[in-house]
């Protein structure tokens, strides 16, 4: 792996937690391999495209790196709900790539974020934009994109690593929120984990109290890394 250079965020309001105050720790790479990067998730790291962080908040330890374990999940009701009401859906996996549709999809989805769950709304991105942000990567990951009747309905980004799968980012199209996308591109990656034999599906920070990710907790059982290293199961 070839690090760039590395910094730490200033303590501020965190994203996450309005009332707790938040620093997170970035290291940006050059190059790295997949199985470089897992190294680092396993200790509680994230990605976004080049940038590798994990949070170092001095008095706050709410955000958990969850795992789900492909091979014992079990859906609950909703879950399968999602799966049923998303039978006519049609998902084609490919390298990311930049078309005028995703980008549309991109800024109708966080315009509705903002406006419904208090995201903070920011410029539509450009295509070079949305290439730095989903396409330069430091070693190949995987786009999901989800089509009804040949309309693109949903995006998510998944990196494939030696051991697990990891999902990055999902965007939809807010019209169609009663299908629970965000559920259902979940369970499509834990079926995929799970017919390839592999061990686990990385979902990110879970944070109670945070309503965008507290969803994460409903895949079960599931695992979290615990401040000693080790991962332990969390809810069953």
């Amino acid at each position: 792996m070839i690090s760039l250079y590395q910094l730490t965020s200033k303590p501020s309001a965190c994203s996450y937690l309005p009332e707790q105050s938040a620093s997170m720790h970035y290291m940006f790479v050059a190059e790295a391999s997949a199985a470089e990067y897992q190294d680092h998730l396993l200790k509680g790291w994230r990605r976004f495209g080049r940038a590798f962080f994990h949070p170092v908040c001095n008095e706050c330890r709410a955000c958990q790196s969850l795992r789900v374990p492909a091979a014992t999940f079990k859906p609950n009701r909703s879950q399968k709900r999602a799966l049923k009401a998303n039978k006519d859906v049609k998902l084609l996996v490919s390298a990311p790539s930049v078309t005028d549709e995703k980008l549309a999809l991109h800024a109708r989805f966080h315009e509705f974020q903002a406006e419904h769950v208090g995201w903070a709304l920011h410029e539509p991105k450009n295509p070079e934009e949305y290439a730095e942000t989903f396409m330069d990567n430091p070693f190949p990951t995987e786009e999901w994109c989800y089509y009804v009747d040949g309309r693109l309905i949903g995006v998510g980004h998944v990196d494939v690593l030696p051991n697990g799968l990891s999902a990055i980012y999902f965007f939809y199209d807010p019209d169609e929120r009663d299908r629970s996308l965000g559920t259902y591109n979940v369970m499509r990656v834990i079926r995929s984990a799970k017919k390839s034999r592999i061990p686990h599906v990385y979902l990110g920070y879970y944070v109670e109290g945070c309503r965008s990710l507290e969803y994460k907790g409903r895949f079960q059982p599931n695992e979290v890394l615990r401040e000693d290293g080790s991962w332990s199961l969390f809810r069953e």
